[in-house]
């Protein structure tokens, strides 16, 4: 199967990098109410696994309707979002901003089995499609040594859970059930069977 050509609603370059790993034609789409690095906020009562589908699902409507609004300069075309996050005891664990929310982030998730969501949309003006993909990881417990260690790379800025799997954290996972490229924010197989079936609807 030859895949669509996509528009990827994310900045993150570790997204781009997966889609280009299997060959998956695209452009990132910039939307301008899209804060790249800005967290939505948890409604009062949301369970973290209905969070992670709420917010991939707005970011796929936003970045339609962005294009819907710019038909005169850009083509539509299927467009792809996800979000991630990281989950412990069934709260979330924030993005990271600074050396002491990663430092904070490793305290809480050393010697802990938590999981990483990420949700998938694919949306069209006719179809959405969706994927989750729900992973379980334990980090190992960790030194204050370590955690040091690690705060000072500054890997974990920017990363769901304080932590970037497809680096350096990978030593401070013990163990991962499910999709490594899951955890790392896009899972590849779940993309391609919503590629597939988009392209036989």
């Amino acid at each position: 199967m030859t895949p669509p050509f996509i528009y990827l609603a994310s900045a993150s370059p570790r997204r781009h990098e997966l889609l280009k790993q299997i060959e998956v034609h695209h452009e990132v789409l910039r939307v301008p109410e899209a804060d790249e690095g800005e967290d939505e906020p948890i409604f009062p009562g949301e369970a973290p696994a209905d969070y992670v589908v709420r917010t991939a699902r707005e970011k796929a409507q936003r970045a339609l309707s962005y294009l819907q609004a710019s038909t005169h300069t850009i083509e539509i075309r299927p467009i792809l979002a996800a979000d991630t996050c990281v989950i412990l005891n069934g709260q979330v664990i924030d993005k990271a901003h600074s050396d002491h929310d990663v430092r904070q982030s490793l305290q809480i998730l050393s010697g802990q089995e938590h999981e990483v969501h990420t949700h998938l949309v694919l949306i069209t003006p006719q179809h959405t499609l969706e994927r989750s993909s729900i992973n379980k990881l334990r980090m190992r417990k960790l030194s204050d040594a370590e955690i040091e260690h690690y705060v000072r790379s500054g890997e974990g800025i920017g990363k769901a859970g304080g932590y970037a799997i497809q680096g350096l954290g990978a030593m401070l996972i013990e163990r991962l059930e499910g999709s490594f490229t899951g955890v790392v924010g896009l899972p590849l197989s779940d993309t391609w069977e919503l590629l597939k079936t988009l392209k036989a609807q």
